[in-house]
């Protein structure tokens, strides 16, 4: 059950992110467009070796976690994703400022992500505001 100190704490995020977001000019993402994005990413989880997140309230990057056994209603709703990321704690989608999908994948071994599949992966979801460089494809979701 949540306490009146939870639900306060709670406001106080929505209060910071509020105040992060209000220095875009657009917001390019809808929560029905990132649950879409989100599925997809679920239904080809095992291509998929790493995502980078950039929250817009500071320069912290996480990484966010996706697996095929996500479930919607559960590790993601219609407007963000529980504990599925490496800062701790749920993540609303309007947190979000930009996707990283890196080239290459920190680890023990050497590996790197196919960027010409993720390219294809998120462009048959729908239309995003993507820069792609040759070592990693960037999707944001808000526009200065």
């Amino acid at each position: 059950m949540r306490t009146k100190k939870d639900l306060k704490f709670d406001e106080q995020i929505d209060r910071e992110i509020e105040k992060a977001r209000s220095k875009f000019s657009q917001y390019l993402m809808s929560n029905a467009k990132w649950v879409r994005l989100i599925d997809k990413l679920v239904e080809n989880a095992d291509q998929i070796l790493k995502i980078q997140f950039k929250k817009v309230q500071h320069d912290t990057i996480g990484e966010l976690f996706i697996d095929k056994d996500m479930t919607f209603g559960f590790d993601y709703w219609q407007e963000g994703v529980e504990e599925c990321n490496s800062l701790g704690g749920p993540l609303a989608f309007k947190e979000i400022e930009y996707l990283i999908f890196p080239k290459k994948v920190d680890g023990d071994q050497p590996l790197e992500q196919d960027l010409s599949f993720m390219e294809a992966l998120i462009k048959s979801v729908g239309h995003f505001d993507l820069e792609i460089a040759p070592n990693r494809i960037q999707l944001n979701c808000y526009r200065a």
